[in-house]
C-alpha cells in the first residue's frame, strides 16, 4: 500500500512502527498522541511546516525497502 498525504498518521505508524522515526525526524515529536495520530499527513505538516510530499516520499521509500 502507498502512503499519500491524505493517510492517517496512525494507520502508517500500524504499517511500520519504525515510520515514527521519519516524522520525529521533521520535529513531529507527538506523533503518537491520539489527536496527532488522527490527523492526515498533509493535515500535521501543515500544523509543523513541514513539506508532506517529501515526507510521503521518504516514507514510501523506506516502506518500498521492505
Amino acid at each position: 500500500m502507498k502512503v499519500t498525504k491524505d493517510t492517517i498518521i496512525l494507520d502508517v505508524l500500524k504499517m511500520d512502527p519504525k515510520t515514527a522515526v521519519l516524522f520525529m525526524e521533521i520535529g513531529m515529536h507527538c506523533v503518537g498522541c491520539p489527536s496527532a495520530s488522527g490527523e492526515t499527513i498533509e493535515e500535521a505538516c501543515a500544523a509543523h511546516a513541514a513539506d508532506a510530499d517529501m515526507l510521503v516520499r521518504k516514507i514510501n521509500d523506506y516502506l518500498d525497502t521492505k
